[in-house]
């Protein structure tokens, strides 16, 4: 359930489909994200999960499978 809800935040965002978003995916080199898109996506996490991700956190998230365990593992 997290890893579709954070596909279909990323897909929104980014302007892609859902179907090019895997766990492996990742958010710079293989979706393009910028750090504004970055900085959306979280801002939407804390909306949408109702966690806030620590600024320190932020910088180990490399893939949609980091952020995925990183939500279910802090809701």
């Amino acid at each position: 359930m997290t890893f579709e809800k954070v596909s279909n935040l990323f897909a929104e965002q980014l302007g892609i489909t859902v179907d090019q978003i895997t766990m492996d995916s990742d958010i710079v080199a293989d979706l393009q994200a910028d750090s504004l898109d970055i900085y959306i996506l979280i801002s939407n996490f804390d909306t949408e999960f109702g966690i806030s991700i620590p600024d320190e956190d932020i910088v180990g998230l490399k893939t949609i499978g980091d952020i995925v365990n990183y939500i279910d593992s802090h809701k």
